[in-house]
């Protein structure tokens, strides 16, 4: 029985960890599951970029998301991203993950194609009238080279499992364009991390967030003290927390919030080629950052104050 999706809180783009052999470590996926779970964070979302989509096989996606359903046993819901190059292979393994349990969609333009406007709205509506998912549309132009504009979302909101928009323009303006264009129609999350916090206090309903995959419990506190109207306390520690997210806004993210995630014992540097793990000064660079930040973090005690 798929659980319901209200598209609001705090959803990981989850890290997939890779054994020292290129295999799933679906123990230490487990692992990172749990210290989300007991963060509270409001949801999962399975092979996006952060999970080495392009790198994934099919069967792994699966794996991924049989193991996330068995350790939310049903308290909340697990997405699948959909990232693929032609419509009928979007609409396939929307199909598959929706055949696997999973609760909903996130679901990019295609892939490599620029696909102008007519494309992309028929590539979005041809998926959604394919599956009975709830789906949330990734809007990130930065990266993908496609944006999705008001008036193809005035075209989108005619199909009502189109339920979503994972906020990723960069611009900030964007979350008040979409709700003076639809008020609530959308439920907006903002898929930026260093721009989490202020798209919060414009109006998104959540957070798609990376290095939550590696600091749960700052991610949960952030997200609860913007929505209670504390603001002055959540700014504390977003400023605190600046330098880490800045590693989500880099080509090599992955790597990156992997180190993260090793450094605070729920991650693997481990990556799959043609990635590769850091080395040198670059690695010594982005470990200074999360030392710097490991011995000025605030204490739990501080952090389930705010609860």
């Amino acid at each position: 029985m798929n659980v319901s999706v209200a598209w609001e809180g705090v959803y990981p783009a989850l890290l997939t960890p890779f054994t020292a052999d290129d295999q799933l470590d679906l123990p230490l996926f487990e692992k990172n599951l749990h210290a989300q779970l007991d963060a509270g964070v409001h949801g999962f979302i399975i092979g996006g970029s952060l999970g080495e989509a392009s790198t994934l096989l099919n069967h792994e996606k699966i794996d991924l998301l049989q193991s996330a359903l068995a350790v939310c046993e049903s308290n909340v819901p697990v997405l699948v991203n959909i990232a693929e190059q032609a419509t009928k292979q979007a609409v396939a393994c929307a199909q598959e993950a929706e055949a696997a349990g999973a609760d909903g969609l996130m679901l990019l333009p295609p892939m490599r194609y620029p696909a102008d406007a007519r494309e992309t709205v028929t590539f979005f509506k041809t998926v959604a009238q394919e599956t009975a998912l709830p789906i949330m549309i990734y809007n990130n132009p930065y990266d993908y080279k496609i944006m999705t504009t008001v008036a193809m979302f005035d075209e989108l909101a005619k199909l009502p499992n189109i339920q979503a928009v994972k906020e990723s323009t960069r611009d900030l303006t964007n979350i008040t364009r979409m709700r003076n264009a639809f008020g609530d129609r959308f439920k907006l999350m903002g898929g930026v991390d260093t721009l989490a916090l202020e798209a919060l206090l414009l109006g998104c309903d959540g957070w798609v967030g990376g290095l939550v995959d590696a600091f749960p419990q700052e991610t949960m506190a952030i997200y609860e003290l913007a929505k209670a109207g504390q603001v002055a306390d959540a700014l504390e520690i977003y400023r605190w927390f600046m330098p880490l997210l800045e590693l989500d806004i880099h080509p090599k993210l992955v790597q990156y919030i992997k180190l993260a995630a090793q450094a605070t014992g729920i991650g693997s540097e481990y990556v799959r080629a043609p990635r590769l793990p850091l080395i040198g000064t670059e690695r010594e660079q982005v470990l200074n950052v999360i030392n710097t930040a490991l011995a000025k973090r605030p204490t739990t005690e501080k952090l389930m104050s705010y609860k």
